[in-house]
């Protein structure tokens, strides 16, 4: 159940149904079959630069001198600023420009692997277990999957089916983020075995 509930987390927060519209407008200039393989190339970058994240979480942590407290207080923050931009969301600088093929920026940094997915990524390696590696290869396969059949799944959702399970994913996303806030304030005022 917990590998179940870290890898819906990890999708709500790499976001690939508010992703696919954003991206498939950055390569509105290219074909169906070309902005399939720039998507799982991307997926694929991002899947080793989180895999790279949970390896050397626990030790960034330690070098830093972070604690368990102190990552749930940030993450949560980072996510609920994340999950108040899907919810109201802005203008992008990004949303016009058009890309010759991104290599990495942005689509796999930070539109998959964002700040937000690498801070639970560390709050998970920190917990330690092959947890997060199986949690990682699921969310990134399901987020792969789902970016590659974007342009049909954008067809099928419409503008507005994308903005409403964008919306629906931020306050999935808002309500996880309080309770990573909750939790974090509570480990750190709670009293010393």
């Amino acid at each position: 159940m917990e590998l179940i509930s870290s890898i819906i987390l990890l999708v709500i927060i790499m976001d690939p149904f508010g992703n696919l519209v954003l991206i498939n407008g950055l390569l509105s200039d290219f074909d169906a079959k070309q902005r399939q393989k720039i998507m799982v190339r991307e997926s694929i970058i991002a899947f080793v630069i989180l895999i790279g994240c949970a390896l050397s979480g626990e030790r960034i942590l330690t070098f830093l001198g972070l604690e368990q407290p102190a990552l749930r207080i940030s993450g949560g923050i980072i996510l609920f600023l994340v999950a108040l931009g899907m919810v109201f969301p802005k203008k992008s600088f990004m949303e016009t420009e058009k890309l010759e093929d991104p290599l990495i920026v942005p689509i796999a940094m930070p539109f998959i692997a964002g700040p937000s997915t690498i801070s639970i990524v560390f709050l998970m390696s920190h917990q330690g277990g092959a947890l997060v590696y199986q949690a990682l290869f699921c969310a990134c396969l399901i987020t792969t999957i789902i970016l590659f059949f974007s342009p049909v799944i954008g067809k099928l959702l419409g503008k507005r089916g994308s903005i409403a399970v964008e919306r629906l994913t931020g306050m999935l996303l808002i309500m996880i983020s309080v309770q990573t806030l909750l939790t974090g304030f509570k480990n750190y005022f709670a009293p010393a075995a």
